[in-house]
């Protein structure tokens, strides 16, 4: 029987909570339990598997992103928009490591977080409307930005700057003047 007050919805958010506090690939369903205080056959009720529970966290984290970005590229555009998008970005991956971390995963399709992360990507092609390129350039540059910004903060987090004394925010901007300089540039094909 279900335990009173446990629901799908409360044990992905927990879930998220214990991603941030311990590193999403230690979040499974026993670390969870304890949490709740149950065997880990109670949360069977509310999710198929610990599959189940990583597609629910990385569907919610995307939804946290993409809510995030949105706020950040209202009104804005081209390098005003790239530079809010970019550091919405890095401000959530920094608040939430392993929220973040789940937002990575591989997405199926046809499932619950295909739509969250649908829409993640179409504010950073959101962005690129303001420096007018077109498909395939489109898809190129969502693939760079992606990777630009997902790799500055995967070695930021990590520490991976700290063995230099100019600030990582420093190297950030310039980073980002760089990505505009390119996006205002973009070779031909």
């Amino acid at each position: 029987m279900a335990r009173a007050g446990v629901t799908a919805e409360r044990l992905t958010q927990a879930a998220a909570d214990l991603a941030d506090e311990i590193g999403f690939q230690n979040v499974t369903v026993s670390a969870l339990a304890r949490g709740f205080g149950v065997k880990p056959a109670a949360l069977y009720f509310h999710i198929r598997d610990a599959r189940d529970l990583r597609v629910r966290l990385a569907a919610l984290a995307l939804t946290e992103l993409a809510d995030r970005a949105a706020a950040a590229l209202a009104g804005r555009a081209g390098k005003d928009a790239l530079v809010a998008f970019a550091n919405a970005y890095r401000e959530y991956a920094k608040e939430h490591p392993g929220r973040y971390a789940a937002a990575q995963v591989e997405i199926d399709p046809g499932g619950p977080a295909a739509v969250p992360a649908r829409r993640h990507a179409e504010m950073t092609r959101a962005i690129l409307r303001g420096y007018d390129l077109p498909e395939p350039d489109q898809t190129d540059a969502v693939r760079m930005l992606h990777s630009t910004f997902h790799g500055y903060v995967s070695l930021e987090t990590a520490g991976g700057f700290s063995h230099h004394p100019r600030e990582a925010d420093a190297s950030w901007r310039r980073t980002l003047d760089a990505l505009d300089s390119v996006l205002r540039n973009w070779p031909p094909a």
